[in-house]
């Protein structure tokens, strides 16, 4: 090979072909590109990853602040905003039920869901294990058994848990403490009935509450805040003040229509709750 052709070689530039397009003019038809190159496919966008109930919660709240979707308006149906979206319906049907719980929509059984009319931000309380609490908070917990025995409940407490007056109940009372100082005493009634593991259960070892959220579900309940004012009895067991100003929790759950336990929590001055809106 000679050197002027070794030269032409060397500096041919590198050609790379093309995508064919479609002719804009000529005889060539639509079915004639089709054939050569294909038909043409229609791509939808599937879901991924990140499209989450918590990303459908997001759009869909912010559609909402945005007025998208006004006070009082019918929004699409699980199945549109699922195909909006990119996801499941089942995705969309829990980021819903959030909101509604949360008060921004109001869904009702074949009337569709609406945008609230008037939103209503809801506190969400969870059921706390005190230990962890206090451990929180960078304190040493600890914590004794006062009282327990089984026994048939008070009047109060049968109205509380709608159990007869003959129903086996375990009445427990106990103080919890954060860095050997009383943090809360507690007086609760629990039914047996309803957990029967329960009897058998260590009390002076892991105190009722923590046993009650590891063991015992619940679908409901009711809950109470108020201000009393100290008894002697729990003044000398907070280390206070008879008549010292007290926060008072009062509260109940069922497991269905079976009342679980009905709880007095007592906690010592200076206690301060905290939740989000």
């Amino acid at each position: 090979m000679s050197t002027k052709t070794q030269q032409t070689l060397q500096t041919t530039p590198e050609i790379t072909p093309e995508a064919p397009s479609r002719p804009t003019t000529g005889a060539a038809s639509d079915a004639d590109f089709r054939a050569v190159n294909g038909p043409k496919v229609l791509t939808k966008t599937a879901p991924t990853a990140q499209t989450n109930w918590q990303s459908v919660h997001a759009e869909v709240l912010r559609r909402i602040h945005t007025r998208h979707w006004k006070p009082g308006e019918l929004i699409p149906k699980e199945v549109e905003l699922a195909e909006q979206l990119g996801c499941a319906r089942a995705t969309v049907n829990r980021a819903l039920r959030e909101l509604a719980a949360e008060g921004f929509l109001d869904r009702r059984r074949k009337a569709g869901t609406r945008v609230a009319t008037h939103p209503v931000r809801r506190a969400k309380l969870d059921i706390p294990v005190i230990r962890l609490e206090i451990e929180g908070r960078g304190q040493k917990y600890a914590y004794g058994l006062l009282f327990s025995e089984r026994r048939t409940p008070s009047p109060e407490i049968c109205a509380n848990l709608r159990v007869t007056p003959d129903s086996d109940m375990l009445h427990i009372t106990s103080l919890h403490l954060a860095d050997g100082k009383p943090y809360m005493f507690e007086e609760r009634w629990v039914s047996v009935a309803a957990t029967p593991e329960i009897a058998n259960a260590d009390l002076s070892k892991i105190s009722a509450n923590e046993w009650l959220v590891l063991h015992a579900p619940y679908t409901k309940g009711d809950i109470s805040f108020s201000a009393v004012l100290a008894s002697e009895t729990e003044a000398r067991i907070l280390r206070t003040q008879k008549n010292a100003p007290l926060f008072l929790i009062e509260r109940t759950t069922w497991n269905g229509d079976h009342g679980i336990t009905s709880a007095r929590l007592l906690f010592a001055p200076g206690y301060r709750m905290h939740s989000a809106i």
